[in-house]
């Protein structure tokens, strides 16, 4: 008897990905390409949005096609995607005005700062649980609607479209019919009112953004749009949206308050399930939502760390020191230590718990003797290190120590990261025998939309444990190396970068 189907459709930073699960979660099959970065200017980042639905096309299309599935047996598609980073696009053309910036990109950070000097911060966090930082998507919008030419025009005569890049993907796919996000997506945009669920009037008017280029929120579970029969035959539904590290923490199952999951990507993004009233952080943390099934928001606190894995890719890209991130793992076990190294790869400032976004990145404790060997430790070390920054924030806040951490992501195929991860937070690290939980979790949420998934213990029962690694460095080391951690950090902080001003434009 011929399987059912969800394809997920992962929208990542570096590259767009399509995965074929069944109705027991297993993966039928994978498609991945990468797309081109740019760096246009010092702290900018930027994406082709174009090339980005391309790819994205391109990769859904030959997944199907190289595993033989017939279209009458895709159920739905679920979209996840890179969070924060935002696209403004003409409604007639469809063509974007603008570069899509991306999350890491800090060139609004003056603009952010601007508004931290008026007072305005203290406000922004009760509304959206969000801090004022160029990470996320309203400055951005607002430079984009400053800087770029006619655009303020055509949003004020409807021609203008904005959107993080589940919104830019869904009006493509659905043939341009449909503008829409999902509750997580919108709830990183410093627009959202986590207690309203609605964007917020005063934000609006603070950031200068027309409600009118926004798209309509809808569940991160449920029929959002139909995909166009000339891109994908059948008239498929897209039942499941949520943003990245949503998904992640939808497909870890970690479904009841108190549990917790970190994201070993480009960056590392920790989430706590707090169920379903708003946890606001004493710690330097966010308040977001967790996803929507249709019936009301679930909460988490996040912390986000702007650099983890991509400092294992400046080794591998700028430095040459590595040919590939697997040999950075190997080449970390072959020392016991780092040699008195620490590395804080600041590139893009620094998230949480600290939210310095003028830190740039610095490698104290170098020695004659230091090596690519010890650099290779060193860099995997500062993502656990960075992890547990993220983590003991959390227990502030909870009030409640953390018993277990889930992890997935692409770093977290590292051993010796995992074992660090543990021993440095002293703590057990469940990796799944599937570490792709972000896309997983896009195909859980339209599985469970659609029947494909009949209720959450479903869900539960796909994630199966590969292993789990429990903690064997004694405290008096911990503590050493903890100590040695901090004053890293300080120097980081203390080694600011000027904020580069709009004369790049």
């Amino acid at each position: 008897m011929d399987s059912n189907y969800v394809i997920a459709l992962d929208q990542g930073t570096t590259s767009c990905r399509a995965i074929v699960y069944d109705e027991s979660g297993t993966t039928k099959g994978i498609k991945q390409k990468p797309f081109t970065q740019h760096y246009p200017f010092p702290g900018w980042v930027e994406h082709d949005p174009e090339e980005i639905l391309r790819v994205q096309i391109e990769v859904m299309r030959d997944v199907i096609a190289e595993n033989g599935i017939r279209a009458d047996r895709i159920r739905a598609l679920g979209i996840t995607n890179q969070r924060e980073t935002v696209v403004l696009w003409d409604k007639e053309t469809g063509q974007p005005v603008y570069p899509a910036i991306v999350w890491q990109c800090r060139r609004t950070a003056p603009i952010c700062q601007g508004l931290i000097e008026r007072g305005h911060e203290p406000d922004v966090i009760k509304r959206t649980g969000l801090r004022l930082d160029a990470y996320f998507s309203a400055t951005k919008i607002k430079w984009i609607l400053d800087h770029v030419p006619q655009s303020r025009d055509l949003a004020a005569q409807g021609k203008l479209l904005a959107g993080t890049m589940d919104s830019y993907l869904i009006w493509h796919l659905s043939g341009r019919t449909t503008h829409v996000t999902d509750m997580t997506n919108a709830s990183r945009t410093l627009l959202f009112n986590i207690r309203t669920l609605d964007y917020d009037p005063d934000l609006l008017d603070l950031f200068d953004i027309p409600r009118g280029i926004l798209p309509r929120i809808v569940p991160s579970s449920g029929i959002a749009a139909t995909v166009d029969p000339t891109i994908l035959p059948g008239r498929v539904p897209i039942a499941g949206i949520a943003g990245d590290q949503h998904a992640a923490l939808f497909g870890q199952a970690c479904f009841s308050p108190g549990m917790v999951k970190n994201t070993y990507g480009t960056g590392c993004f920790l989430m706590m399930q707090t169920g379903s009233q708003p946890v606001f952080s004493n710690q330097g943390l966010l308040t977001t939502i967790a996803y929507d099934l249709g019936h009301g928001p679930q909460y988490a606190l996040e912390g986000s760390v702007f650099n983890a894995g991509s400092a294992i890719q400046w080794l591998r890209d700028e430095l040459g020191v590595i040919q590939s991130a697997p040999e950075c793992d190997s080449l970390a076990g072959t020392v016991p230590d780092t040699g008195g190294v620490f590395m804080v790869p600041a590139f893009t400032g620094l998230g949480a718990p600290y939210w310095k976004p003028d830190a740039r990145g610095t490698i104290t404790g170098l020695t004659r003797g230091t090596g690519r060997v010890q650099l290779a430790r060193a860099v995997l070390e500062s993502i656990a290190y960075q992890s547990l920054d993220v983590m003991t924030a959390m227990e502030g806040d909870a009030g409640f120590p953390i018993p277990l951490l889930r992890v997935d992501g692409g770093a977290s195929a590292s051993d010796f990261l995992m074992q660090f991860q543990s021993d440095i937070a002293g703590i057990p690290v469940d990796r799944p025998a599937n570490i792709e939980t972000t896309a997983f979790g896009a195909a859980a949420l339209a599985g469970l939309a659609t029947g494909l998934f009949a209720d959450l213990n479903a869900i539960s029962a796909c994630r199966v444990s590969d292993r789990v690694f429990q903690p064997s460095m004694g405290s008096p080391e911990r503590q050493i190396l903890l100590d040695r951690w901090q004053r890293a950090v300080a120097t980081t902080i203390g080694h600011s970068a000027t904020p580069h001003s709009d004369r790049h434009f």
